[in-house]
């Protein structure tokens, strides 16, 4: 790294050039090689190359944080020794770089109190509306904004607390099989291991039968036992039978120790609201049922303020309605009439009414455009796709009129219909032409084609890439060889028939009502590969991640439907599906969804500890002489455990680093500097390497490194295969996409023998793909397929589409203008059908013109 009294930075900064264009030397952040590029302002340039080429670290690693850098660094000198903490990108110089905005593809606030109305603000504006323009009842005092937010103590409904959900404890849900006796641990939710133990054995010092049927103890006994908030102190004789504690007891025997009781439900609750552990969390949350809150019908606003309307609709049913709906509630008040079926109103709310009802609708129209209509304002943030809440910011920014500044966007086109792509660039080019700069990382090849300039990094992933092989007009591209790119961009955009399979059977689902869904009817082509299809909101994700996860679910006995709504801060709330499986079941005899969501949330989760191959590495560092000379056996070479890791950083490797009012961040250990281990275990090596350097291979190197040992060598042929060669293998948990976390899980269920008869459920694997990386994960799927199983995608990438057996086009619109089956039948046929937004773009690839 360069510093500022480098006379050839001095020389470059006084012979700072004034032209148009970014300029960048000596990038080398993650797999970088000393990258020289020259990057056009005031114009849509797309990052391209396959995954792990290092287009990230290009734009995200090294221009946006350089800008962020700079930004922070002028506030204040505090700010700055804060910053520096957390690094700097490592580049010798980059100039003409303007103030930078990220829009990267991560979820938003986990608390359930965060909304689509309070991310784009459209929240604060109702309330107002509400507050100066509402129609109150006879006699009520005006009330203010904050009375209109369930997040206030003014506004909240005293019942849920704002809410608008209100948790039990049942003995239903904390003694799910009443025939098991107290000691073969009926109460489900009472503590595992020691803490469980003694609760047991302090009931039988009070004198309870923990050896019958849960059923056969008498009603007061099992209210107590469960729902007391007596917290009695009784003598504990562990190890002993219940005739020799009351025995013992009897004698006044010395006790082994002195215990305190806790109701089942107590326990629950306190350990819910009082547990720093994400597990125990999630744990108990089981035995909490949410039903929606009797006192303010899950609106989450007080009663006062519900008795206020606007256009006859409170503003919880105002926050209900889809931004579709809401518009034409807005409209004509923007127009400066009065709300419909609103007694008329007076001058001064009439125009209060009508400039924010006109600022509401400018919002409003832009989150249509980006084809977000059908969303609501109570939609709760951490039900959204990553791809949803960035076009939700994406909108923010189109409204905030900011001018001269670059956006650093991460995919925006991911989850995205193709027919939802076109408005998503019509929202770029209005930021461009306000006089922005848009740097887009991005797979997608009609935005490439689209691009006035792009920037491809490759050739390869990781190691092998790093290079920026072509930097221009999407046009030049195609004379750049080693580009994997350029294979595709400019590729005949037909790809090649392939005969679908002819299926086994079918899984027919009547009658399903679920979020947009009502009463739909559909089947689902056994022994085939099945893709659902349809634009954003449209009722793919209802009916496949949801409904059909759901009721197979329950017909092979799994333990917790997939169909429920969960957060990591509350209990699950119920949204049971209706309908049914006509037939068709049987003839699966196992389910596995492979979802999007983390591996773990904390940089000790990676993709070796995940995929299990870890296991088999630290066995044989614990076979070498080395360590059997010193009898460290295979948990000394866990970073979880304490006497083979680093203590500094208890195995993390990163040490939080608090930014007060920034999100705290994750930088390197200043004891082992990342190694995870202390340094005694670092002596110990396997074939030259310690295994911190083998847990910084990529899963490519390490399939050389371990070719000749079996175990470790099969998962790791599976990550590379589909596409993931570039990952490193103690590559944290915290920095893995969503796409990624899916194809390591896809990997992992791969290692299984294939014993057929399995329906794997996946929701966009496509997310984050190069086409060529596409090309790889479609073969592993049509494997399984060719094994005997049953394989059904929702997707958008046409590619994937077209190369399917049976299609399912759910639409034809989103929200409530969707949630139908439009068309259904092989991919050519399904080309053809009227009124499928799919169709045309299936038939691209599939029909020729002048068919």
């Amino acid at each position: 790294m360069r510093h500022w009294h480098d006379p050839c930075r001095i020389i470059g900064l006084m012979a700072k050039e004034t032209d148009a264009f970014v300029h960048v030397r000596g990038a080398r952040e993650h797999n970088l090689k000393n990258v020289d590029v020259r990057i056009p302002r005031d114009a849509l340039v797309v990052f391209s190359g396959i995954s792990g080429s290092g287009k990230s670290s290009l734009a995200f690693g090294t221009l946006y944080a350089e800008a962020q850098r700079r930004y922070l660094e002028s506030v204040a000198p505090y700010a700055r020794r804060l910053i520096d903490q957390v690094g700097v990108p490592d580049v010798d110089n980059i100039e003409g770089l303007p103030p930078a905005v990220a829009l990267q593809q991560q979820r938003g606030t986990p608390g359930t109190r965060s909304s689509v109305g309070s991310v784009t603000t459209l929240s604060s504006m109702a309330r107002m509306l509400y507050s100066r323009a509402g129609t109150y009842p006879a006699g009520q005092p005006m009330l203010y904004a904050e009375d209109f937010s369930p997040n206030t103590p003014q506004g909240a409904c005293p019942h849920c607390h704002g809410l608008g959900h209100v948790y039990e404890v049942t003995e239903k849900t904390m003694v799910p099989d009443p025939s098991l006796t107290i000691r073969e641990r009926a109460i489900a939710s009472w503590p595992p291991a020691w803490h469980g133990q003694n609760l047991r054995d302090i009931l039988v010092t009070l004198g309870y039968d923990v050896d019958i049927p849960w059923r056969d103890l008498p009603k007061k006994q099992r209210d107590w036992i469960l729902f007391t908030e007596e917290q009695p102190v009784a003598p504990v004789y562990a190890g002993f039978t219940p005739a020799e504690t009351r025995a013992a007891l009897k004698r006044k025997a010395e006790p082994s120790y002195m215990g305190t009781y806790m109701g089942a439900r107590r326990y629950v609750l306190h350990t819910f609201t009082t547990t720093q552990s994400t597990v125990m969390k999630k744990r108990v949350s089981r035995y909490m049922v949410g039903s929606t809150c009797p006192v303010c019908d899950g609106k989450r606003l007080k009663k006062a303020s519900l008795s206020v309307t606007f256009a006859s609709l409170d503003i919880g049913e105002l926050s209900a309605l889809s931004f579709d709906r809401m518009a034409g509630v807005l409209a004509p008040v923007a127009e400066g009439k009065h709300g419909r079926g609103s007694p008329k109103l007076s001058e001064e709310k009439r125009l209060v009414a009508q400039r924010i009802a006109q600022d509401m609708l400018v919002r409003i129209e832009t989150l249509r455009t980006l084809g977000l209509g059908y969303l609501s304002m109570d939609r709760s943030s951490p039900t959204l796709s990553p791809g949803e809440l960035q076009r939700l910011r994406l909108a923010t920014q189109i409204r905030s009129n900011l001018f001269g500044v670059v956006y650093v966007l991460d995919e925006p086109s991911a989850g995205l219909h193709p027919a939802d792509g076109e408005a998503l660039m019509a929202a770029l080019g209005q930021l461009k032409e306000a006089g922005n700069s848009i740097f887009v990382v991005e797979h997608d090849l009609d935005m490439m084609r689209r691009a006035d300039w792009l920037v491809d990094v490759g050739p390869g992933a990781g190691e092998r890439g790093g290079e920026v092989l072509y930097s221009g007009p999407p046009k030049g591209l195609q004379h750049v060889a080693g580009s994997h790119t350029a294979r595709y961009l400019f590729a005949k955009e037909r790809v090649a028939k392939r005969e679908p399979r002819r299926p086994t059977g079918w899984l027919e689902l009547r009658g399903i009502t679920r979020n947009n869904l009502h009463g739909l009817d559909a089947a689902f082509p056994l022994g085939a590969f099945t893709a659902v299809t349809g634009i954003s909101g449209s009722g793919k994700s209802s009916l496949v991640s949801q409904a059909l996860v759901e009721l197979l679910g329950e017909h092979l006995g799994h333990d917790m439907p997939a169909g429920t709504d969960e957060s990591d801060e509350g209990p699950t709330i119920a949204t049971r599906t209706g309908g049914r499986i006509h037939r068709g079941a049987d003839a699966i005899t196992r389910l596995v969804q492979v979802d999007q969501k983390p591996i773990g949330r904390t940089p000790r989760s990676n993709l070796a500890t995940y995929t299990g191959l870890f296991d088999h590495v630290r066995k044989l560092f614990a076979a070498t002489k080395a360590a059997k000379a010193k009898r460290y056996d295979p948990g000394r070479f866990s970073f979880n455990v304490a006497k083979g890791r680093c203590e500094t950083c208890e195995g993390e490797g990163f040490v939080s680093v608090e930014l007060l009012f920034m999100p705290s961040v994750y930088a390197p250990c200043p004891t082992c500097h990342g190694a995870r281990y202390n340094e005694q275990t670092l002596k110990v090596a396997w074939n030259g390497k310690n295994i911190a350097e083998v847990l910084g291979l990529t899963v490519d190197e390490a399939c050389e490194f371990f070719a000749d040992e079996p175990a470790v060598a099969k998962p790791l042929h599976l990550l590379r295969d589909i596409g993931l060669g570039y990952l490193r293998l103690g590559q944290p948990a915290t920095e893995l996409s969503g796409g990624e976390a899916q194809r390591i899980k896809l990997a992992t269920e791969l290692q299984r023998p294939q014993r057929g008869n399995t329906l794997y459920v996946l929701d966009e694997p496509t997310t984050g793909l190069h086409p060529a990386d596409v090309e790889k994960l479609m073969a592993q799927l049509q494997g399984l397929v060719d094994a005997g199983n049953t394989v059904i995608t929702v997707e958008h990438e046409m590619r994937v589409v077209a190369g399917s057996d049976w299609v399912i086009d759910v639409g034809p619109g989103a929200g409530e203008d969707g949630g139908r089956i439009i068309a259904s039948g092989p991919p050519a046929e399904v080309a053809r059908a009227e009124g499928s937004l799919t169709a045309k773009y299936l038939k691209r690839l599939l029909i020729p013109p002048h068919d």
